[in-house]
């Protein structure tokens, strides 16, 4: 089972690192191996929340999101993305912007630093509303019980998410847009922050509202199927809900593109502190990302976020963290162990109590593995 999810991230591994090595020695090898744990830890969050999505998509969206997501993920968002920032902020043509990136490395990193506050507003607010939306939606079992139950009576009030969302992005362009701290020629960039915040929102919402618009038409035509089960075997309700699928499938999918897009945010920036040299960064990123792919897949295979039911409440806690991050350094600049270790506690401490609740349950049934699906409220108490 390991080694058929987790093949393909060997192998590009082994392939990266020797790559490195040819390009530039043992160092090389070094930076390429620091990125690669540096995205891994930065990325575990995103791996849970990608597994709660996919898990609701077929083995055939699954091995698409494996295949053509990674090749998006690793030479879209690691290799070209940072390309592209540079050449709209410097108004350049695609080809000077790669030939900055390989011959001229100080500059290229200083034109990307300068496009960091835009590019930390969009994330930051795609980010945000994923997190705002996670808890102020009731659910049946909640982690921490007294934040989340009046958080949940509270999200009863229509658009409060993104009214809060907007609020934060006010405050954040009027008091954390940077003055001319960079460096010269940089300017007051809250006209910027607002355009991009806004701009995150709205793929937000759009990308967001369109998965979950078709996700809802499956629903009900999985319903009426069941109701009309003999009419559907020879009409075109069987072949239209299988077109149905494909459109729900295909939004959930490219939902899952733009969360990992504004989740390698930080980790792009953050490997401009190790190395400015694009060639080794995306190998190192790359790498990284196939391992964070397939833990996704793993964890939807092995059925982890049924078995440990706070897991996707501490990744969502985690993305909060990383949205107030990512808007605090707009201003001030925030170490990368600070970032990945924050998810990591979030994330640890939500699997521990997920493991002390499988515990008290199974003692209270006298079970020896209960069930994770129970539907009754359930809080861990903390």
């Amino acid at each position: 089972m390991v080694l058929k999810t987790f093949g393909w991230s060997f192998a590009v591994t082994a392939l990266g690192l020797v790559a490195a090595v040819l390009i530039d020695g043992w160092t090389a090898f070094g930076i390429v191996l620091i990125l690669s744990i540096l995205e891994i830890s930065l990325s575990f969050d995103n791996a849970v929340v990608n597994a709660g999505i996919l898990k609701k998509m077929s083995a055939f969206w699954q091995r698409i999101f494996l295949t053509v997501g990674i090749l998006i993920a690793v030479f879209g968002m690691r290799l070209v993305f940072p390309v592209v920032i540079v050449a709209i902020s410097a108004s350049l043509g695609p080809i000077e912007a790669v030939d900055l990136a390989l011959n001229d490395a100080d500059r290229y990193q200083e034109l990307v630093t300068d496009a960091h506050p835009s590019i930390a507003a969009f994330g930051g607010m795609f980010l945000l509303m994923i997190f705002l939306d996670f808890i102020f939606e009731d659910r049946d079992i909640k982690w921490l019980g007294w934040i989340e139950r009046p958080l949940a009576k509270l999200g009863k009030v229509d658009m409060l998410s993104a009214c809060i969302a907007l609020i934060v992005l006010l405050i954040t362009a009027l008091f954390l847009s940077p003055h001319a701290h960079l460096h010269a020629g940089s300017a007051d960039k809250t006209e910027t922050v607002l355009l991009s915040g806004v701009a995150g929102l709205i793929t937000y919402l759009v990308v967001g509202g369109l998965s979950g618009f078709f996700e809802n038409r499956l629903e009900e035509a999985e319903e009426r199927e069941h109701e009309e089960e003999e009419e559907a075997k020879r009409e075109g309700k069987q072949v239209s809900a299988k077109a149905l699928v494909g459109k729900a499938a295909f939004f959930m999918f490219l939902y899952l593109e733009v969360l990992d897009a504004s989740f390698s945010f930080d980790g792009v920036i953050g490997a401009f502190a190790i190395t400015n040299d694009i060639v080794l960064m995306a190998l190192g990123l790359g790498i990284g990302a196939m391992y964070v792919r397939s833990l996704t897949v793993y964890l939807v295979r092995q059925g982890t976020l049924d078995d440990y039911v706070y897991l996707e409440h501490g990744a969502h806690y985690a993305i909060g963290a990383l949205a107030a991050i990512l808007l605090v350094t707009i201003r001030f600049e925030v170490n990368e162990i600070v970032t990945g270790l924050v998810g990591v506690v979030l994330i640890a401490w939500s699997f521990w109590s997920s493991v002390r609740r499988n515990r008290a349950l199974a003692a209270a049934e006298g079970k020896a593995d209960p069930s994770a699906d129970d539907k009754t409220e359930v809080s861990s108490g903390v």
